[in-house]
């Protein structure tokens, strides 16, 4: 396998600048460590979990590490700070995730993130064993970034723009334009940024690249992999998926009570009856009971299928680490013919 070099690779000691996205109820630390493997770099969800339920599922990726590379977790976890805002045991998850030496965190969509980034370094600080959690922070806007960079003092911008599946600002710009404004108010020191939204394959990643970015994010990508906790339906209704299918929306947050949101962010998802239900003004219990039975009987007319604008451009199911490998082969074929694209008096 090639190296694709970039800040972001030399960060993290990766060869390709492919990061699986943390994706709450289906992300795992298996498939995380899997894209690992493939030579990228994963996160699993911490979700609306306890220290409990993330200590199981670390050491589920533990256990599949050799044993004499156990010292380390080569995955990182994501977090919502208006989760973590809102538990009590939210110290104690962050003091698990660094207790297991996972190599990173990604924090999103919070009132106080600044909080929970300095409990990190201090955490860091605590262990005195000269390792550094490296801190990803998912911005959806030039604000937003600079804050992060400045304030923060963030190692990885992950930049989320409005084409991205499940959570996200509703008011973002496109991924294009959130990135290229991030990029051109970077200073030269500034950390590795990330496009994140609508991206499918690898020629789409290697589009960000050639406009400056230093990897790439995929969400919806790897909900179509064995290791997600998506059910066969879901990934069904991922493969079916037209370039119209999705649809911003609170709907499903509606039905599902889960709106603790800060203002301004909805989901992205494939539209069905729940959406419509909600858009027509059917009682909210109504559809709410609807939606449960939807789910214990897997009736994908109305359950929740987070997807991104890219989904249409998925058509298969493969291991996490194959889909690695794969769209850092396609990374690469773009890149050598961009290259080709330059002739030299």
């Amino acid at each position: 396998m090639s190296r694709i070099q970039t800040s972001f690779t030399r960060l993290l000691g990766i060869r390709t600048p492919v990061v699986a996205a943390p994706m709450g109820g289906a992300s795992t630390a298996r498939l995380a460590l899997e894209a690992t493997r493939g030579g990228g770099f994963g996160f699993t969800a911490a979700g609306y979990g306890d220290a409990q339920k993330l200590r199981e599922d670390l050491s589920v990726a533990r256990a599949m590490l050799p044993v004499e590379t156990r010292q380390g977790l080569p995955i990182g976890v994501g977090f919502l700070g208006w989760q973590l805002d809102e538990q009590a045991s939210a110290i104690d998850m962050l003091r698990t995730v660094r207790n297991s030496e996972v190599k990173a965190v990604w924090f999103a969509f919070g009132k106080d993130l600044a909080r929970w980034i300095h409990c990190v370094r201090e955490l860091d600080l605590q262990a005195d064993d000269g390792r550094r959690t490296l801190i990803f922070a998912q911005v959806t806007s030039l604000e937003e970034a600079l804050t992060a960079v400045h304030e923060w003092k963030v190692d990885v911008l992950v930049a989320q723009g409005i084409e991205s599946g499940g959570h996200g600002n509703g008011s973002a710009p496109s991924t294009f334009t959130l990135v290229s404004s991030i990029l051109s108010a970077m200073p030269p020191s500034g950390p590795p940024v990330l496009a994140a939204g609508g991206l499918a394959n690898g020629t789409h990643a290697a589009a960000y690249l050639t406009l400056g970015c230093a990897g790439a994010v995929f969400g919806t990508r790897f909900l179509l992999t064995p290791e997600s906790l998506y059910t066969d339906a879901q990934r069904q209704a991922l493969i079916s998926a037209g370039p119209s299918s999705t649809v911003r929306t609170m709907a499903f947050d509606q039905a599902r009570g889960t709106l603790g949101w800060p203002e301004g962010i909805d989901g992205r998802a494939i539209r069905n009856r729940t959406v419509h239900d909600v858009e027509s003004g059917v009682d909210m219990q109504e559809v709410k009971e609807k939606f449960q039975e939807a789910v214990k009987g897997g009736d994908l007319t109305r359950m929740l299928v987070w997807a991104g604008e890219g989904v249409h451009l998925m058509r298969d199911i493969k291991g996490a680490k194959v889909l690695v490998e794969e769209i850092h082969s396609e990374i690469a074929h773009a890149l050598e013919s961009a290259g080709l694209l330059v002739q030299r008096d």
